[in-house]
């Protein structure tokens, strides 16, 4: 028997008896403190437990902003990013340098923009924020892009407060101590970081007005206004303010059969994330193209098409 045949043998063999490798992917979240983690983890684990050769973790990032860059890059399979973010990926607007290839495999679940303040704040309205101390997100997130071009469409520029760039967590322990007079989080209504903050410290959220919700409006289409009940939180009494969507991203150009097997996979285990994730009462087949403005991805259109052509 010769040298190449006994190779070629062996090589035979390998490839029938050892185990094909799984593809390792990961999402792209926030901070551990936020929804965006908990709900990407949640992905994470039906897609890799029902999908073959198929491994996923949830990343832990600065959110939409990194999330939407690294996907379109390649560093990350998916990420999940807020819609106002992504309209501006698509249009190449600031922070994004040009024009970047993202599709939406679908919506999650509505963000809420949560002005907090101590309870007794002489703060009323975010027109109050004006030489004050406010936390507006770190940077690379979907907060500090939303909370100053909703800030911004009301005539409120960075240089007339005091910006401080906090994420999540440090954004809530700072308003607990007096560091900052106030803070932003635009995340679900009854998000984690706030919840923890107003069962130790009294603490509002500031409403908008309905002309300032018909500005940001107009400024910002993918942004309506939302109420919220009182005792959402913990002694918050009832507020309104500007809601925008979330959504998952991938690569324009993402694998079809991939992007299929991904969304079939969600859909058919949404019960299952919604015994973790309140939010994902939300992410129904009728909601997936509630961002608009930014096209779903060819496979997500189809499966949507086809369910409610049901």
């Amino acid at each position: 028997m010769t040298s190449w045949f006994k190779r070629a043998l062996v090589t035979a063999s390998l490839a029938v008896t050892l185990p094909v490798a799984a593809a390792n992917y990961t999402i792209g979240t926030g901070s551990q403190s936020g929804t965006y983690y908990p709900f990407g983890g949640m992905l994470a684990k039906v897609w890799s437990e029902n999908i073959d050769g198929f491994n996923m973790r949830a990343e832990v990032t600065a959110a939409s902003v990194e999330n939407i860059i690294k996907v379109a890059s390649g560093q990350q399979l998916a990420g999940i990013a807020m819609g106002d973010s992504v309209v501006a990926a698509i249009k190449g607007e600031a922070p994004f340098r040009r024009p970047v290839d993202v599709a939406v495999l679908f919506a999650l679940y509505p963000n809420v923009v949560q002005f907090m303040v101590p309870a007794d704040s002489d703060i009323k309205s975010v027109h109050d924020l004006k030489g004050k101390k406010v936390s507006v997100g770190a940077p690379g997130s979907g907060t500090r892009v939303g909370s100053t071009a909703i800030l911004k469409a009301l005539g409120i520029n960075e240089g007339d407060f005091k910006a401080q760039s906090l994420n999540y967590t440090a954004t809530t322990e700072a308003l607990a101590n007096g560091q900052i007079d106030a803070g932003v989080i635009i995340g679900s209504a009854g998000v984690g970081a706030i919840t923890e903050l107003a069962l130790t410290r009294d603490i509002r959220v500031l409403s908008f007005s309905k002309d300032d919700l018909d500005k940001i409006h107009a400024a910002l289409p993918a942004y309506a206004g939302m109420e919220i009940a009182a005792d959402t939180y913990n002694k918050v009494p009832a507020f309104t303010a500007p809601a925008v969507w979330n959504v998952l991203v991938v690569k324009k150009d993402m694998d079809p059969k991939l992007a299929s097997e991904m969304v079939k996979t969600a859909f058919g285990n949404m019960d299952k994330i919604k015994n973790v994730i309140a939010d994902a009462k939300n992410t129904t087949v009728e909601n997936m193209d509630r961002l608009q403005g930014v096209p779903l991805h060819p496979s997500s259109q189809a499966y949507m098409n086809e369910m409610k052509g049901k």
